[in-house]
């Protein structure tokens, strides 16, 4: 089958989170052999990925260097991260298809995600992206036209738009280059956020698209029939953290739909995959897996993580 697997930020990161290029060469290694069992079982597959952590340190990069040179904005971070973890992903991914005796080979696209030039996040932005600045050095990017926050004793955090995904611009190349039997790594990060102007121009803006649901939008665009959410835990668990907790196995969209309302699944954290697993499945039809990255060949043949079907 046709399969989007939407890598999170543990795959691209070592274990206690750092990202050094030694690290993350360490973890895409291992994401690597993970997808290649699913490529060697025969599946037609699309990668997407997280950049948290990379825009990050880019971030803290453009604010060392502000005095000096104008930061780079959040898009071209977008576009950046791209290219970087496309490129240590098509090397992993080589080497280990290679192994896996595999002659099918890999290809990464810079893409491009469309968003409403009017999402109410880009005049009211909420979503904090960076690290705490003292207020002096958060005034030098201010002056840059940045939208920061005074958070009290820990100083102040960079706020920005997180506009809803509306189309994946560049999914015809990427699944052309599916349909050719490649194996595709694309709109990492959600994708990169532009607006269409009112003469039909396309203009990056400076926004966090939700990888998650910048993957929804891709798989219902290349025609996936599983969209399957690989993050650090095999289930998604309702009752997290209290003697009741259970991690969910099969379970109905309508069913999910009805834990998440009640709040079981933390807005940072599990709530966006959930979210992003109900939205596949009740725009496609076809079900939708959240599990851990070693278990996505078990849970797509249904022996292991949350899987969310129709009704």
């Amino acid at each position: 089958m046709r399969v989007l697997v939407a890598l999170g930020g543990n795959a691209m990161t070592a274990a206690d989170g750092s990202a050094t290029p030694a690290a993350q060469i360490a973890a895409v290694t291992t994401a690597a052999r993970h997808i290649a069992t699913l490529v060697t079982a025969g599946h037609d597959v699309v990668l997407t990925h997280g950049n948290g952590p990379q825009v990050g340190n880019l971030l803290v990069k453009n604010e060392i260097a502000a005095s000096v040179v104008p930061p780079v904005p959040l898009d071209w971070c977008g576009a950046q991260t791209q290219g970087t973890i496309g490129f240590i992903l098509l090397n992993a991914l080589d080497r280990a298809l290679t192994a896996a005796g595999s002659d099918r080979r890999p290809a990464a696209i810079v893409t491009r995600t469309l968003v409403d030039r009017d999402d109410p996040g880009f005049t009211r932005p909420t979503k904090p992206v960076g690290r705490y600045l003292p207020a002096d050095e958060a005034q030098t990017l201010i002056a840059h036209g940045q939208t920061w926050e005074d958070r009290g004793e820990r100083g102040w955090r960079r706020v920005v738009a997180s506009p809803e995904p509306l189309e994946v611009l560049d999914a015809p190349v990427v699944r052309a280059l599916l349909d050719a039997g490649m194996i595709v790594v694309a709109n990492g990060g959600g994708g990169i956020p532009v607006v269409r102007e009112p003469d039909g121009s396309l203009r990056g803006v400076e926004a966090v698209i939700d990888k998650d649901l910048g993957a929804v939008v891709l798989a219902e665009a290349v025609g996936a029939e599983t969209l399957v959410i690989a993050t650090d835990v095999e289930n998604a668990v309702v009752g997290w953290g209290t003697a009741q907790a259970r991690p969910l196995g099969e379970v109905g969209v309508g069913e999910l739909r009805e834990l998440a309302g009640q709040g079981h699944f933390a807005s940072g954290s599990m709530g966006p995959k959930v979210e992003a697993a109900c939205r596949f499945v009740e725009a496609s039809g076809h079900r939708s897996v959240i599990t851990s990255l070693e278990r996505i060949a078990d849970a797509l043949d249904g022996n292991a993580g949350t899987v969310v079907r129709p009704d």
